[in-house]
């Protein structure tokens, strides 16, 4: 098409008016399956045979009571889980579980054919976009995050992207970032807790903050990243106590494993998936056990080694395989699952990191992935957290989720008669009315990607695509205070945390 086409096209009456269409979740019914039926279910029962025959070592004493009291076996240190006891968990398990928002249009549906992307990380670095340098993150930084993540509307949830190096007493630490968290963003918020004991005042925030512990367990806007195992096959006594505590006090548990292949799981991806869905399956049993209507996410992160460093590889091309066989295994199951996706190795927004996030988050939502982590702002193999990377992934996700809705095929799509009235009189489609209709509802249209004619670039400044997403999320953060908690809870938590949470009313 001609540049004075593309001119004209610009120019053309009411494309003003036409906004962006948001992709904020995905519904994915003809999911990617990288594995066939007779391997998916080898790796199923792969699972749970090493829970039943190999188990868990470090077991807690009030863990080990209930499975055994469940008919599990103590062989050593080793907790053998009954093979029954784990199929029954996974036959009872709730298919779609609530994680609200602190406002209704805010809520996800976590399970069946639902997608959403998210932050994520707890990184200890920030990146400063001017420098380039990534310095130690404070809680300020985790609140700005949140503030961004509130503004973009393809981030569906924050799970803590920053943890805040400022705040040193471990309970301050975890009340503090949930505070800055639930203060930033009215979004579905994720943290965690470094104690049993910290679960009781996150929780106490939250029954504040909702008006009362009933209305909170009705529509619970927070819930806990818990990493009740450390591979391979030994319980985090600590993290088990966190998730017993959580699910006493109605707090979604998240259970999650990181195992990295060829380190600490198998360096076959068909092992290491399995040993991580086996150490998953270890803390979904004993929620269920504790209640069977509590609600709790699978969580499994087999993530990739680069075995020359040692190091992580989050945009490896075989961590897509890795997540997917996964994800398929737990779709097999009819469990709701997260995973991460997008922790590029990169530390620039550059070619590096754009190509491992959208082949790592595209594939994640084509297997039908619930909820992926790290997807928006995550740098540096996720020791780093970049705000205008959260913009330019914002994009990212949307453009991705856009691609994977499956054409609609019909007498109406096919437009036959809209092609005889064209071809016959003016010869182009730009001014018919399902042109002009459908310009609004089926495209998604990029604000900082470059789509500008060559004659216009070359006038511009000709700034890449970082430099115009740093430059959108300091407009952001300079310019958005969101105002959706009420001026009793903003005063309180301004003055028990070191948060400056007025200035949105200034």
């Amino acid at each position: 098409m001609s540049s004075e086409m593309n001119r004209k096209r610009r120019k053309s009456k009411g494309q003003s008016e036409v906004k962006n269409h948001n992709f904020t979740k995905l519904v994915n019914d003809k999911t990617f399956s990288p594995i066939e039926i007779g391997n998916l279910r080898k790796i199923s029962d792969s699972a749970i045979r090493i829970l039943s025959e190999i188990g868990m070592s470090d077991a807690p004493e009030e863990l080990c009571d209930l499975i055994l009291e469940y008919g599990g076996k103590l062989e050593g240190n080793r907790l053998l889980y009954p093979t029954n006891l784990i199929e029954s968990t996974i036959k009872r398990h709730q298919r779609v579980i609530l994680l609200a928002g602190q406002t209704a249009d805010n809520d996800l549906q976590v399970g069946g054919n639902y997608v959403y992307a998210g932050t994520g990380g707890a990184a200890p670095n920030l990146q400063n976009h001017k420098t380039k340098q990534y310095v130690p993150s404070k809680l300020k930084d985790l609140y700005d995050a949140a503030r961004l993540a509130d503004k973009l509307p393809n981030i569906s949830f924050f799970s803590r992207s920053l943890v805040a190096g400022d705040i040193e007493n471990p309970l301050d630490f975890d009340l503090s970032t949930a505070a800055a968290s639930l203060a930033g963003t009215s979004k579905h918020v994720m943290v965690q807790a470094a104690h049993f004991t910290h679960v009781k005042a996150i929780a106490e925030l939250c029954y504040q903050i909702a008006g009362g512990e009933e209305n909170f367990r009705k529509r619970p806007f927070l819930s806990l990243h818990i990493n009740h195992a450390v591979p391979p096959l030994r319980f985090d006594p600590e993290n088990v106590k966190v998730m017993i505590e959580a699910v006493k006090l109605g707090i979604p548990v998240h259970c999650n494993v990181f195992g990295q292949l060829g380190a600490s799981s198998p360096v076959t991806i068909a092992g290491s998936v399995s040993q991580t869905l086996a150490e998953t399956l270890a803390g979904l049993v004993l929620v269920n056990i504790l209640d069977p209507k509590a609600s709790s996410i699978a969580g499994p992160r087999p993530m990739i080694t680069d075995l020359r460093t040692g190091g992580m590889a989050g945009g490896a091309p075989e961590q897509i395989m890795a997540t997917g066989v996964a994800v398929q295994v737990l779709r097999y199951w009819e469990i709701p699952c997260s995973v991460i996706a997008g922790a590029t190795d990169s530390k620039l927004i550059d070619f590096q990191s754009g190509y491992e996030k959208a082949l790592t988050i595209n594939s994640a939502a084509q297997t039908g992935a619930n909820l992926i982590t790290q997807a928006a702002g995550s740098q540096a193999s996720l020791m780093g957290i970049n705000y205008g990377a959260m913009v330019a992934d914002n994009e990212l996700i949307g453009a991705i989720f856009r691609s994977n809705i499956i054409p609609e095929v019909s007498d109406e799509t096919l437009m036959h008669e809209s092609i005889r009235e064209v071809v016959n009189n003016e010869g182009h489609y730009l001014g018919h009315p399902e042109t002009y209709a459908r310009m609004k509802s089926d495209f998604y249209y990029p604000e900082i990607a470059e789509r500008k004619s060559l004659e216009e670039w070359a006038d511009s400044d000709q700034l890449d695509m970082g430099q115009r997403a740093d430059y959108q999320a300091s407009k952001i953060l300079k310019e958005y205070w969101p105002n959706h908690l009420s001026k009793e809870i903003t005063d309180y938590l301004s003055n028990r945390f070191p948060l400056d949470l007025n200035r949105s009313n200034k």
